[in-house]
């Protein structure tokens, strides 16, 4: 579900409103502990719960005075944020981690 590799966060399988509670308490441990970036690419299921999640992670990190980039937008993560108008909250990741 979530592994870290040097700084990035990267999640995989289904992040839905079933299992989001848990990976968002594990991405606030991660991101409290230096992660500032987030790779997606292996998400396997979505719903605008991810969206949600994604928000509160940077909620998080800017709490804590830092940045948090998002590389591997999923397409359908891409066209909810499009959708609620939020995309632009989201910032791509810049470099390699």
């Amino acid at each position: 579900m979530m592994r870290r590799e040097g700084q990035r966060i990267v999640v995989s399988g289904p992040v839905t409103l079933a299992n989001v509670a848990r990976v968002l308490e594990d991405g606030y441990t991660q991101i409290r502990d230096g992660a500032d970036a987030v790779d997606l690419a292996g998400v396997t299921e979505l719903d605008s719960s991810l969206l949600a999640m994604l928000l509160a992670w940077l909620r998080e990190a800017r709490r804590l005075g830092r940045g948090l980039e998002f590389a591997n937008l999923p397409q359908g993560l891409a066209t909810i944020a499009r959708l609620y108008g939020v995309v632009e909250l989201l910032p791509p990741a810049q470099t390699q981690h």
